[in-house]
């Protein structure tokens, strides 16, 4: 199942009802997340990726301008600023304009909720920020780093904020590889033992994938990779259970990166975690994500569903 809600049923319902022109639900939702900001992040996000192309957003802040309906309005015009900027839209600048603006009124609304801020970190992709990089990284590449610390000064651990953070230095958004390595290596190594942050290498290894490299297909083999996807599924996977939420993509980049890796017994256990639910990320990097995903199972001896 790909629906991004996975088993979050509060999630699930809502995004029927958004899809449906109602938000009553919505508000009810990312209300009970407050103070939870890894579920306030993942609902919001779910959220305004179905509300992004409906006028929902817009008619909720005009009724009940509340933090929620600032919040949502924030997810969903940084949906449509970066939606249109990688297609080169025209009203892309404009578009922007009025994500940052609606991001800084829903922190303003709650100023300690990261989550408005993450969401501005998201657009940070678009220009190359250069702050200057703290201690501790090879390349020293610039970046959005005085944005992140503040994200980080709310939420020390943010899952998002990180990989949007990330996504800066990637090679398809003007990085590179070595600054992706970089910045993947110091954040995963910083992060608390037991941490899905850890994943970050793994994240930066699919997303820097290139296909035209000799032995690219390869690369999880090598120890450095082999050795990090057994650790995660040591002492990160184990903690799965306690999620408010399964967190389906993380476990989809472990599971990838293990069968990649030969390593099929750990391999069962990530995708037995995941349940029935799936991404398309990392899969659809490397072909037809149905496919892929499909094969990796049969790798480690798992059936396919519906085959």
């Amino acid at each position: 199942m790909w629906h991004p809600a996975a088993d979050d049923r509060v999630l699930a319902r809502v995004c029927v009802e958004v899809r449906a022109g109602r938000y009553l639900g919505a508000r009810e939702a990312l209300a009970e997340t407050r103070g939870d900001f890894a579920l306030r992040a993942h609902r919001s996000l779910v959220l305004a990726s179905e509300a992004a192309d409906s006028d929902l957003v817009e008619r909720w802040l005009a009724e009940e301008p509340g933090p929620e309906a600032k919040l949502l309005w924030a997810r969903v015009a940084v949906v449509r600023a970066l939606r249109a900027a990688d297609a080169h839209d025209p009203r892309a600048e404009a578009l922007e304009r009025i994500a940052l603006a609606a991001c800084d009124r829903a922190a303003r609304a709650d100023p300690a909720d990261p989550t408005p801020w993450v969401a501005k970190l998201a657009m940070a992709r678009l220009h190359r920020l250069r702050d200057t990089a703290p201690r501790g990284l090879l390349t020293a590449p610039p970046g959005p780093w005085r944005l992140f610390a503040h994200v980080l000064s709310l939420d020390p651990w943010h899952r998002e904020a990180h990989h949007r953070f990330l996504a800066c230095f990637l090679p398809r958004h003007g990085g590179s590889l070595t600054a992706a390595w970089d910045v993947a290596a110091f954040l995963g190594q910083r992060a608390p033992a037991g941490s899905a942050l850890g994943l970050l290498p793994l994240v930066a290894l699919v997303a820097c994938y290139d296909p035209s490299r000799l032995l690219a297909d390869r690369v999880w083999e090598q120890p450095q990779w082999r050795a990090t996807a057994v650790a995660l599924h040591r002492d990160w996977l184990p903690t799965v259970a306690d999620y408010a939420f399964t967190p389906v993509l993380d476990l989809a980049y472990l599971a990838h990166a293990l069968v990649m890796a030969r390593r099929a017994e750990e391999a069962r256990t990530a995708f037995t975690a995941m349940g029935p639910y799936a991404s398309r990320m990392p899969w659809a990097v490397f072909g037809d994500p149905a496919d892929e995903l499909s094969r990796a199972r049969r790798a480690c001896g798992l059936p396919v569903p519906g085959a």
